[in-house]
């Protein structure tokens, strides 16, 4: 029987979960945000200004949705120049489209003053001493997750962080594996992070964003998110269960499998690659024409499934454009797969 992994019921929404306004540091207001956005087919944008949670529902309308979300840090040291430290980047997307306050708010991270003026009275009551540690970093994830937050990690070359700082990491939803901000001023991402994680059995997702802060940076990264309709809640709940993909560039139209055969339908691309948690591929190169339906029999590695190598088993797929732009499925574990 033929399994859709990528959902087929629903409609496909264009969005940037990674923008800042100038309520922080953005060139751009949120108003202009969404004309640029909509003129580029977008419908979706997370607004996530630094520090502060803002909601912006009234720039929801039938055909754009603004979700409320924030983009918090913490530098491994506060002495020295912060070209030279490391930091953790999380974005944090709220469930709640008017949410102006969130749990780990630390008023002494916003280096912006003008920023002040969007604290309500309700986040001003709160405070949280944010510390570089992976205990004190989960403990933000699981105070997000509580409030029913998705979380995502942002961007671990511009941060300067490695294995040690982000494998111990636990309730992330999502990370980065392109960031159109970073990209293009010389930090390139990379999909290590996500396969480490995912190897470890962290179950979470591929972002592609423009972390955009002026409009050198926009229109780079981005997710085709599949919900029933616009509606704030439905689009959240469809994050939260990881219907989408990630793209720099290439569009996924189908993923599926039957008796072993995985079918892969896209815009015309250069490589498929369906890559596992051992080192099987299966790969696909563009010969005479580029290809946009391609078949491939994991039948070897499914096969293999139930050899204890690892318990946490999965396939994922990345497309290849002409010009070398990625696009990434999530991961299907086996338990998607029978």
């Amino acid at each position: 029987m033929k399994k859709y992994l990528l959902p087929v019921k629903g409609n496909f929404y264009k969005a940037n979960l990674h923008v800042h306004t100038t309520v922080s540091d953005g060139r751009m207001t949120p108003e202009e945000i969404k004309r640029i956005y909509m003129e580029k087919g977008y419908s979706i944008v997370a607004f996530t200004d630094h520090e502060i949670m803002v909601p912006h529902a009234e720039l929801t309308d039938e055909s754009f949705l603004a979700i409320t979300s924030t983009e918090i840090s913490t530098n491994e040291r506060c002495d020295c120049d912060f070209c030279y430290t490391k930091t953790y980047h999380l974005n944090i997307y709220s469930p709640e489209e008017n949410k102006s306050s969130f749990s780990t708010f630390d008023r002494s991270k916003m280096w912006l003053s003008h920023s002040y003026s969007y604290i309500t009275p309700e986040q001003e009551g709160k405070g949280y001493n944010r510390l570089y540690t992976t205990e004190s970093v989960n403990e933000v994830i699981r105070l997000a997750n509580e409030e029913g937050c998705l979380v995502s990690y942002n961007h671990p070359v511009w941060s300067l962080q490695d294995y040690s700082d982000y494998i111990g990491l636990e309730g992330l939803w999502g990370i980065e594996l392109y960031n159109t901000g970073c990209a293009r001023n010389g930090y390139v991402d990379s999909d290590k992070p996500f396969d480490d994680l995912l190897r470890r059995g962290k179950k979470v997702f591929p972002l592609a964003t423009d972390d955009a802060h002026r409009l050198f940076d926009c229109f780079g990264g981005f997710v085709m998110v599949c919900a029933e309709n616009l509606s704030y809640e439905k689009v959240f709940d469809s994050l939260r269960r990881g219907d989408f993909y990630a793209s720099a560039g290439p569009i996924f139209n189908e993923i599926s499998i039957e008796n072993g055969i995985v079918n892969i339908k896209s815009s015309p691309v250069a490589y498929v690659n369906l890559s596992t948690d051992t080192r099987l591929l299966y790969s696909r190169k563009a010969e005479d024409e580029l290809l946009s339906n391609v078949t491939l029999d994991i039948n070897g590695y499914l096969n293999t499934a139930s050899d204890g190598i690892n318990e946490h088993r999965y396939i994922r797929v990345t497309l290849i454009d002409e010009a070398g732009n990625p696009a990434y499925s999530r991961a299907y574990f086996m338990d998607e797969l029978k």
